[in-house]
């Protein structure tokens, strides 16, 4: 049986890159640590299911040292004020894609003569968090007393991310790698990423994070796509150190989702903080963290008294199970955002798109399911 030899230092790195240790591949690969010490070599066979496993393009393990695999973005992720280790295959993996679309929409666009929406890179550091705020909040039609209206603050997620997405901004929010559900994306490692573009702007959510962290998350990379910038990010309503650029997109997204102003109009200091969290939340349709967060802003709980209130309830939050995964089809304009969704299938059964682009760059198998998904997103084929 012929064997490939392959440098040992890359089967090590491949594994190290997915993640994985040789005991989570011994069952499939059993002589794994045989391979890695260079006393054994895999057949090619064995070697493609290694690259699968691992997610490995198959090219890279016969090259003789590893590949520089950089974020293409700028890292503004942090632990305890540190940089953030290599990023993964499935953060690699799910930036790649969304270029891809991205890039593709581009195209599109300037094909259709469309004008860019204005707003990308419109914006500094040097401005007040409270005027980018109201910016932000006007140009995406996200009115608190619209807001108010609806029953619950997951509803206004939900339309949050659709007034985004037709403001011009490519919203995908997946919790998975395209649609495999085995590569879970962790919010761990990032809570989501913005790609600038004047025609393009991307704006990635992290999925698998808890639908609190997830409004957040779109408000914080939104203020990213104002300034111009690209990135990935780890921010949540708590954190206030780490980047400059992050310090204050964070400022802009509180800003955004609760005025300051109002909060401080609103916030009654004689009330129980449970409750008066509960209630603030209600108002504003935004998760209670994010109360919790403009609570402190407004000068309501000190540094202290914010990061227990805030641990506890992230703590309650987290054990709130998640929902299902819903329908299938219907969820594709959500993963790759209804806005470009619509604009890939019309360029495809119009006939300037081939049908195989479509299915690839939607995650969808089969040419019935694009129709089904086309229904879903609102175009009639």
């Amino acid at each position: 049986m012929n064997r490939v030899g392959i440098a040992p230092a890359m089967l090590k790195w491949a594994r190290a890159r997915a993640g994985l240790s040789t005991g989570d591949l011994r069952k499939r690969f059993p002589r794994i640590e045989a391979w890695e010490r260079g006393e054994a070599q895999p057949t090619l066979k064995q070697l493609e299911s290694f690259a699968r496993t691992t997610r490995t393009p198959i090219g890279y393990l016969f090259l003789d040292e590893p590949p520089g695999e950089p974020l293409p973005v700028t890292d503004f992720r942090t632990i305890g004020g540190s940089a953030v280790g290599r990023p993964s295959a499935d953060l690699l993996d799910t930036i790649y894609l969304c270029q891809q679309r991205q890039d593709w929409y581009r195209d599109e666009a300037r094909t259709a003569g469309e004008q860019p929406p204005g707003f990308v890179g419109s914006m500094d550091v040097s401005m007040d968090p409270a005027v980018a705020g109201a910016r932000l909040r006007d140009a995406v039609g996200f009115d608190v007393e619209q807001r108010r209206r609806l029953p619950t603050w997951t509803g206004a997620l939900r339309q949050f991310i659709e007034q985004v997405d037709e403001s011009g901004v490519l919203v995908m929010v997946s919790g998975v790698v395209g649609n495999n559900t085995h590569r879970r994306l962790d919010p761990d490692e990032f809570r989501g990423f913005a790609l600038s573009d004047p025609l393009a702007p991307v704006v990635f959510v992290n999925g698998a994070d808890t639908k609190a962290a997830q409004m957040f998350t779109l408000a914080h990379e939104l203020a990213h796509l104002w300034l111009g910038e690209s990135g990935v990010s780890n921010a949540e309503p708590a954190t206030a150190g780490g980047h400059a650029v992050e310090r204050w997109c964070n400022r802009v997204a509180a800003e955004l989702l609760v005025p300051g102003e109002m909060i401080r109009a609103e916030f009654d200091p004689g009330n129980d903080l449970g409750p008066e969290t509960a209630r603030l939340a209600r108002r504003f349709k935004v998760s209670t963290l994010v109360v919790l967060r403009r609570i402190h802003d407004a000068g309501g709980l000190d540094r202290d008294a914010f990061g227990a209130a805030y641990r506890e309830e992230l703590k309650r939050l987290q054990g709130i199970p998640a929902g299902g995964g819903g329908n299938y089809h219907l969820n594709v304009g959500v993963r790759s955002s209804k806005r470009f969704a619509r604009a890939l299938i019309v360029s495809t059964f119009e006939g300037r798109t081939s049908f195989t682009e479509a299915l690839r760059l939607l995650d969808v198998r089969t040419v019935p399911a694009l129709r089904s998904v086309s229904k879903n997103v609102g175009v009639g084929f």
